[in-house]
């Protein structure tokens, strides 16, 4: 293969013979030269096509966040919706297990049981031999294991008191726990027990009680001794003391201007609970007394016209 110059200045030819070699090397240069420039552009395709898919794996990620995010917060308010019920049982089952102990302690007196034989103030003693399987035992949370003493707690309580009234059921009634007499000091029965027309609605009614009208803030008295198991407001009672006396027995003493037991003391008979008042669905100052047994109602004047033992 022949190559021509021309000279432009003196329009000389010059002729540049290249052999076989030659060619070869001008055409390995060439194809290198295309295969380099085929791969840049490859390459630079290929770069994109990374930056593409980059792009989308890190909106897919993000919102991936997002959506753990929320799973998250849902997670935390149903936690904290199960906290607050678990603190409300907690609390329930402290209350519980005070009103046991109260109610254990006045029986433990009443029935005169040897001094430390139901000693309601400290743990009761536990013991025996261990059965627990060898290895690694679960362990649940403190909160858990609060809750499950407290259950276990009133569980013995209840043993205990069940018990307790076993051996009252044998004794004779003691004079401190025998209702008799009035709930008030001074004041004057005003309405009976049974049928009667409603003050408020003039209608025929039924009265579950007897009621004992009085000056304000005279005072209401504990006919017999027991726990008080209510103490606050309750619909139509006004402000309501309720006491157990044991053996299915509970008076109530309504409509009072204060109260001045709560929930777990022990009262004696005679002791001043409350003061008259006109609180609830009431007309005047009185005291809505009321006795029930097994949870039915019953006459209180039986209860009024008995002698003191």
């Amino acid at each position: 293969m022949n190559i021509i110059f021309v000279s432009r200045k003196h329009g000389r030819a010059r002729t540049l013979a290249l052999g076989n070699i030659w060619l070869c090397c001008i055409g390995l240069f060439f194809a290198v030269l295309l295969i380099g420039v085929f791969g840049v552009g490859y390459r630079s395709a290929i770069n994109a096509q990374d930056v593409l898919r980059s792009e989308n794996y890190i909106s897919t990620w993000i919102q991936d966040l997002k959506n753990k995010g929320k799973k998250v917060e849902q997670l935390k308010q149903e936690s904290e919706e199960q906290l607050e019920s678990l603190t409300i049982r907690v609390a329930e089952l402290h209350a519980r297990l005070i009103r046991l102990d109260a109610l254990g302690e006045h029986l433990t007196k009443t029935a005169k049981l040897e001094e430390g034989e139901f000693d309601f103030s400290r743990t009761p003693a536990l013991g025996g031999p261990s059965s627990e399987e060898e290895g690694v035992s679960y362990t649940p949370p403190n909160f858990i294991d609060a809750i499950n003493q407290l259950s276990h707690d009133i569980k013995l309580r209840e043993q205990e008191l069940e018990v307790l009234n076993k051996l009252l059921g044998n004794q004779e009634f003691e004079s401190d726990r025998y209702i008799a007499g009035r709930p008030v000091k001074w004041g004057w029965m005003s309405s009976g027990f049974g049928r009667r027309n409603d003050p408020f609605s003039g209608r025929i009614a039924w009265h579950e009680g007897v009621d004992f009208a009085g000056k304000e803030n005279s005072e209401i008295i504990a006919v017999a001794a027991g726990v008080v198991t209510w103490s606050g407001l309750r619909n139509g009672y006004g402000k309501l003391l309720e006491v157990n006396h044991g053996g299915d027995l509970i008076t109530r003493y309504a409509h009072a201007n204060k109260l001045l037991v709560k929930v777990g003391d022990v009262v004696e008979k005679g002791q001043t609970i409350a003061l008259m008042g006109s609180s609830g669905r009431s007309t005047g100052p009185h005291v809505h007394y009321e006795i029930r047994k097994n949870g039915t109602s019953v006459n209180p004047i039986n209860y009024i016209k008995r002698k003191n033992l």
